[in-house]
C-alpha cells in the first residue's frame, strides 16, 4: 500500500477483537484499563465485579485492538453465576484471538485449571499473559508457564504486571501485529463501547465495591435513571442502587447517610473527570427482592436470562 502523493509504503491497517479470559480477580480490568490508557472497566477487590463483556477499544502502532474483559470464569451457583460464565466463553468464542490471563501468585489453582480444560475446545489461537509477577520469584515464573503450555498450544507467553505495566509494551507490540489486515472497526477517538449513562451506573458500582466490599454481596446493582444536560454545562444525574434484602440497605446507607455520602463524592469526582464537566450526582437505594430472578436486569448487562 503506497501514499499517492509521496509514493512511500504505508503499512496496511489492521483490526481485531482480542478476548481476555481467567479467573475471578486476575487483574482481567486493571490489564484492559492499562492497555486502552483510559478508564473503561470497574475494579475492585469484589469477585464477579465484571458481569457482561465489555469492551475498551486501544490505537497502536497501524492496528486498533479491541479489548473483550470478560467476566471472570468461576464454578456457577446461581442464575447470575451461570449467565456471567456464559458471557465469559461467549466472548472467547467471538474474538480473533484469546489472552488466557493468569494471576501468578495463585497459579493453576481451582478455577486456572478448569479454564485452561475448556480452552482446548476453542479454536481461536490462544497466548498466555501471566499477571502480578512483580509479586513472584522468577524461577517459579518459568514453572508456571511451563505447565499452563504443557496444558495448552499457547502461540507466546508474557510476563506482565497490569499495575506498574512491565511488560505491557512487548503485549501491544505482539497483538498489533497477530490481528488481521483490515479497516478500523470504531472511531479513532473512541475507546468503549459502553453508553455513556451505562458506564457513570459502573463506575458507582465499582465505588460501592470498593467502600463495602466486605458487608455487601456482589448482586447489588446501579442504574443510571435521569441524565439532565444543564444551561450552565453542568449535568445532573440520578442512579438508584438496587439490593436484594432490606438489612442491606442499611449497610449501603451506612450511619447517618455517611456511607452513600462517601460512595457519591468519589463516584462524582470521577466522573467529572472523565466528562470534563462538572457533575450533580444523586444516589437512591431501593430494594428489589430477588433482582436476580428478573428478566429484564439481564437484558440490561447483555446477559441472558435463560441460563
Amino acid at each position: 500500500m503506497t501514499d499517492e502523493e509521496t509514493g512511500a509504503e504505508i503499512a496496511a491497517t489492521r483490526s481485531g477483537f482480542v478476548a481476555l479470559i481467567g479467573p475471578t480477580n486476575a487483574g482481567k480490568s486493571t490489564l484492559v484499563n492499562r492497555l486502552v490508557g483510559a478508564k473503561v472497566s470497574i475494579v475492585s477487590h469484589k469477585v464477579q465485579t465484571t458481569r457482561a463483556t465489555l469492551r475498551g477499544i486501544a490505537i497502536h502502532d497501524n492496528a486498533q485492538i479491541v479489548f473483550m474483559d470478560t467476566p471472570g470464569i468461576f464454578k456457577p451457583r446461581r442464575r447470575l453465576d451461570r449467565a456471567m460464565v456464559l458471557a465469559a466463553w461467549s466472548g472467547a468464542r467471538d474474538a480473533d484471538l484469546i489472552m488466557m490471563l493468569i494471576d501468578a501468585e495463585r497459579g493453576l489453582k481451582g478455577d486456572a485449571e478448569a479454564i485452561l480444560e475448556g480452552l482446548k475446545e476453542v479454536r481461536q489461537p490462544k497466548i498466555l499473559v501471566l499477571n502480578k509477577i512483580d509479586r513472584v520469584r522468577h524461577e517459579d515464573l518459568l514453572k508456571l508457564a511451563a505447565a499452563a503450555n504443557e496444558a495448552i498450544g499457547f502461540e507466546q507467553t508474557f510476563m506482565i504486571s497490569a499495575t506498574n505495566g512491565s511488560g505491557c509494551d512487548d503485549l501491544m507490540d505482539y497483538l498489533a501485529k497477530a490481528l488481521p489486515e483490515g479497516p478500523w472497526y470504531y472511531p479513532e477517538d473512541q475507546i468503549s463501547d459502553l453508553p455513556m449513562r451505562q458506564l457513570a451506573a459502573e463506575i458507582t458500582r465499582e465505588k460501592l465495591f470498593l467502600r463495602l466490599h466486605q458487608e455487601l454481596p456482589y448482586s447489588a446493582h446501579v442504574e443510571t435513571e435521569k441524565w439532565e444536560e444543564r444551561k450552565d454545562g453542568s449535568v445532573r444525574i440520578e442512579q438508584v442502587v438496587y439490593l436484594e434484602r432490606h438489612s442491606q440497605k442499611k449497610i449501603a446507607l451506612g450511619k447517618g447517610g455517611e456511607a452513600i455520602k462517601s460512595i457519591s463524592m468519589a463516584a462524582r469526582k470521577e466522573l467529572s473527570e472523565i466528562l470534563e464537566q462538572k457533575v450533580h450526582l444523586f444516589l437512591f437505594v431501593k430494594v428489589r427482592e430477588n433482582w436476580g430472578d428478573d428478566p429484564e436486569r439481564y437484558r440490561e448487562m447483555g446477559l441472558d436470562y435463560s441460563q
